[in-house]
Order: C-alpha cells, then sequence, then structure tokens
C-alpha cells in the first residue's frame, strides 16, 4: 500500500517512514542487523559522538523508474567514502557488504514511500555512524552505531530548475587546510552554517568558500561542490579541504562523454569573469546554476547567466543524470543498483 502523500508537494525535507536499520560494532566485530520501527536513539551521555565529534554520515537516493523498477545511485561510492570518512576520524569502518544490505533492505522495507516515477520526488537514504562509548578523555570510541533511515523528498528546486545568486565571505572558514574537509563530518556542516545563515539573511543562496589558507582559490559551495565550464572545459576545485561530490565525479564523467575536457585544479576568484556557466552540485540538487557570484569583501560582481537562464551545459547534465537515475537512458558507467 502506497504512503498517503502528496507527492507533488512533498518538501526536501524529514518525512516519516516506517522503519530504520540499525548494527552496532561491539567486542571487535559488527552485530546482527536490527529492525527498528523507532525515530529515536538511545545513547550514553557521554558518547564520544556527543563530545569529540565522532560522527559521520552519507546521503544517496533511490528512484522508482519509468519501468518502474526501484533504482539506488552509486551506492557503492557512497560505501568507499562512508570508510573513508570513519578511517579519517578513527571510527569503524562500515564494510562495503553490510552498507549495501543495509541501504537495500531500508528501501525494500519503506518501498510504498518511494515517490511514483514522474513526481519529481525520490527517497532520500541517509547512513550514519556515531561513536557510542562513554568517554570524558580524548579518546576514540571502542563501540559504534550504525544506522540506515529514509525519508521521502520533494525535488530541490521549489521554483523550479533556475538561476540563483551566490556571495564570497572571507571571514568564515568551512574547514581547516589538511582538516576534516575531505571527510563526510557534521562538524564541517556546522562550521559552515553561521556564513549560509548570514547569506539567507542576505538574500544569496549560498556561500561560495574560498580556500582556507591563502583565501586566494575557490572551495566548497555552501554544502556542495563547484564547477563550471570555461573555453569549452569542465574545471572544478582540486583541494585536500573539499569532499569528493559523488555527484560531481558523475558530471565530470558526463563531461568527457560529451568530448569536454575535464580540469581538477585550483581556480582563482578572478578566473570567475571568464566563464560562461556555473553550479553548485550534489545529491541534494544535482546542479544549482549560478546566475551571479557577489564578492563581498571586494565588491566584485561576476555576472554568470547573461540571459538571466541555466546553461546548455548544465541544463543537459541534469537530464542526462536525471536519465540514468530513472531508467530513460542507459546506465554506461554501472552506477545504477536495482532493488528487486
Amino acid at each position: 500500500m502506497n504512503a498517503d502523500i502528496e507527492w507533488g508537494s512533498l518538501p526536501f525535507g524529514y518525512y516519516p517512514t516506517d522503519y530504520n536499520l540499525r548494527c552496532t560494532f561491539r567486542d571487535g566485530k559488527w552485530g546482527e542487523i536490527e529492525v527498528s520501527q523507532s525515530e529515536t536513539l538511545n545513547i550514553h551521555m557521554a558518547a564520544t559522538s556527543l563530545h569529540y565529534s565522532q560522527e559521520i554520515f552519507e546521503g544517496l537516493k533511490a528512484f522508482r523508474g519509468v519501468d518502474g523498477k526501484i533504482r539506488i545511485f552509486r551506492m557503492r561510492d557512497n560505501a568507499k567514502r562512508m570508510q573513508d570518512s570513519a578511517r579519517g576520524l578513527l571510527m569503524e569502518p562500515i564494510p562495503t557488504e553490510l552498507f549495501e544490505e543495509m541501504c537495500v533492505r531500508a528501501v525494500k522495507l519503506n518501498e510504498r514511500f518511494i515517490p511514483p516515477y514522474g513526481s519529481g520526488a525520490s527517497l532520500y537514504i541517509r547512513p550514519l555512524e556515531i561513536g557510542i562509548s562513554p568517554r570524558i578523555g580524548v579518546k576514540r570510541a571502542d563501540e559504534y552505531l550504525f544506522v540506515v533511515l529514509v525519508t521521502p523528498v520533494g525535488p530541490y528546486f521549489k521554483g523550479g530548475f533556475q538561476n540563483t545568486n551566490i556571495c564570497i565571505m572571507r571571514e568564515y572558514d568551512r574547514v581547516a587546510p589538511q582538516g576534516t574537509g575531505r571527510w563526510k563530518v557534521g562538524g564541517n556542516y556546522a562550521a559552515s552554517l553561521a556564513a549560509s545563515h548570514k547569506a539567507h539573511e542576505m538574500g544569496y543562496s549560498a556561500v561560495l568558500f574560498l580556500d582556507p589558507k591563502e583565501k586566494k582559490y575557490l572551495d566548497e559551495c555552501g554544502p556542495a561542490n563547484f564547477y563550471a565550464i570555461k573555453d569549452g572545459k569542465y574545471i572544478t576545485p582540486k583541494s585536500d579541504s573539499i569532499l569528493p561530490s559523488i555527484t560531481n565525479m558523475s558530471l565530470m564523467q558526463l563531461a568527457r562523454d560529451m568530448g569536454m575536457e575535464v580540469e581538477q585544479r585550483h581556480i582563482t576568484v578572478d578566473e570567475l569573469e571568464s566563464v560562461s556557466e556555473a553550479a553548485a552540485c550534489g545529491t541534494a540538487a544535482v546542479c544549482s546554476p549560478i546566475g551571479r557570484i557577489d564578492d563581498l569583501n571586494t565588491g566584485k560582481k561576476y555576472q554568470i547567466s547573461k540571459d538571466g537562464k541555466p546553461g546548455p551545459i548544465t541544463t543537459e547534465f541534469v537530464r542526462k543524470l536525471e536519465g540514468i537515475r530513472q531508467g530513460e537512458l542507459p546506465d554506461t558507467h554501472g552506477w545504477i543498483t536495482f532493488v528487486e
């Protein structure tokens, strides 16, 4: 029985579903998978996740395709990235098989919450790992809890696929040089909240952070990676402080498929004068096209879109990626996992 949801008006936010899955690492091994209907966790008040931020997460999506089949996009890449994050914070890496089994089972158990094809909505999958050992001294946990929850989400663009304006602020750093920026850690997002809140109050959709060491190169765009089109090339920042976005990886491959040259490199602020398209990219929005970038410290305004519309290459990226995820286009790179 399908959930009684008005799919067309579903926001991008949390909506309760029937089940979540949990697994605990204890005594040197991962235990049995537990199916839960509770929306809360019972953890020790001195757990390392609460005091020393041993907390990592992932985000991926399941789709109901044009053929009615359920597809999960690039699940193995999310598993690998979560393992990298775990090692970065001295947490216990989740085995790929366990990660995939729990994601697939969570989707199956909550199948009635998968939005129908053509609704513009999807089932968001949120794997979460936290340290649960009580610690007062600064030390890694011995025990960890891995949780997979799912929730149906509406399209990120409530106003449709259209340009937004972003800004550059030099008074905020998202992460430290050689810090946790390369891993999907909750603290990275917490550190971006103040700047993002200030930007939203000023009418911008996001902050384009600069590198935390020299304040010279483009870094991340709020909670997403940044890319631009320059002289027909796909360019995107390369740095140890930037999260390796799976969406960005996908777009780079699509760009190569389209015959474009791809450059991952340092991008200086003044290069924004010569780009023809720019966007933030991530699981939530796929591509969020940028109309203008305002440098609040210098007063310089970089007008990316000349006609006020999303660029043709970004528009094509969205068409291709959505087509693959929903079974409208062939999956030539093996990105899709079918849920039987």
